[in-house]
Order: structure tokens, then sequence, then C-alpha cells
């Protein structure tokens, strides 16, 4: 079933939105971004702010997603959704022909589709999704693999969490990341409840980890998508 799903982006993807912004996430902060929105979710996370439904996307086809790239003046193009590699077989169309960083954001979840198109992307900023916040079951084993594939490019791993974040979690993640040598991203899930203290986890949690950082969604402060 996802081998005949996946033939329908060969040529074309369901793409929901194209846009220019900074990027609000992540160890490229600030920096200017073609963002590609592709819709479709093999997860579905209860804090998700995005609607990636098919049914509000549109079909893209590779010349003219190629041509839109092409007119954007910056130097990175950002493959998000919804989960992009669902769209496997299109990206490995549209990948090679591509002359900008590639900075690909995904929910680490998918480690051998990754491993078809690591060639290809730059960048991977792969999110661990944790039950405690997302609602979603923790998913450590594939979130592992994918680490040790995405470690062959820049990569980073982020988590959002919030007041609920789990001891095995915090151990689990740091574990990924050590084995790895990637950097976390703390991301508090937004908008906060009253009384979180993010800072807090960190120190009591975190700390012991150097290759960690404490980011809000920057984006959301500025007021731009």
């Amino acid at each position: 079933m996802e081998a005949k799903s996946e033939m329908n982006y060969l040529n074309n993807a369901n793409i929901i939105e194209i846009f220019e912004s900074l990027q609000g996430e992540g160890i490229n902060i600030g920096e200017n971004q073609l963002f590609v929105r592709f819709s479709g979710c093999n997860l579905n996370c209860k804090y998700c702010d995005t609607n990636h439904s098919k049914e509000i996307s549109t079909t893209w086809s590779l010349e003219k997603l190629l041509k839109e790239i092409e007119n954007f003046k910056g130097k990175t193009v950002a493959l998000t959704g919804g989960e992009p590699l669902l769209h496997l077989e299109f990206l490995k169309e549209f990948l090679p022909k591509v002359e900008k960083t590639i900075y690909l954001e995904t929910n680490g979840t998918l480690p051998q589709k990754l491993g078809e198109i690591i060639d290809l992307v730059d960048i991977v900023a792969m999110d661990i999704k944790l039950e405690s916040s997302t609602g979603q079951e923790n998913r450590f084993d594939e979130n592992d693999e994918f680490a040790k594939i995405a470690s062959k490019k820049i990569a980073f791993i982020k988590i959002v969490f919030d007041e609920n974040i789990k001891d095995e979690e915090i151990k689990k993640t740091i574990e990924i990341a050590k084995k790895h040598n990637l950097t976390i991203i703390l991301q508090p899930k937004m908008p906060m409840n009253i009384g979180f203290q993010p800072e807090e986890i960190f120190y009591k949690y975190f700390r012991e980890y150097k290759n960690i950082r404490l980011i809000p969604q920057v984006h959301k402060f500025l007021n731009i998508r």
C-alpha cells in the first residue's frame, strides 16, 4: 500500500504552501529560507500547529517546483510538512536538480527512507516525538537508526517538551544524541502552560550534556510564518 501511494509522487508532489521566511527553530535560526511544505504525515501529534491534510494541498510538477526555487534569492530550501519523506520517490527525482542547500525537517521515524536520499540533503533537523507532549507512542528504536544515518551530514535533534516530560524520555534522548554526537535543541511546547519554567527542566536534567541549547520558537515571537 505504501509503495503504491508513493508512485503518485514520481513526477508530482502534493504541496500545501511555499513561502520565504526566517528559520525559527534549530541550529540555523534566523536564516532566510524558502519553505516547501509537503502534505501528509505518518504521525498525529496533539500539539501540531500545521494542517498537513492532502485535501488542502496543490499538485506541483517537478518543473514548476524547480522554477519556483530558481527564483528564490537565498541559499537554503527547507523541506517541511507534514513529513517530506513520505514523498520519497518525488524527492529522489527532485533533489539532484536543486542547486541550493537542502534543509530537511523530519519527524525522525523513517530511517530507511532517509537512507535513500541522505546523500542528496545537507542538513537534517530531526524531531524526537515524546509521548509526554505529543500523545504519540515513543519510537526510540527508529529514532536511533534515523540519527545514525542523519549523522553522516550536518544534523541535530529537536524535542518539543512540557512539564510532563518523563525521566525515561530524557535518558533516551540524551543517549541517542551522545551515541551519534548530535546537538539537542530543547523547544518548549507553545503556548506554554502557566507556571511552566522550561529552564528548570534544562538545568535539572539536561545541563550535563554539553551539546545542547534551549530555544523557543523564535518565528512566533517575531510574529512571522
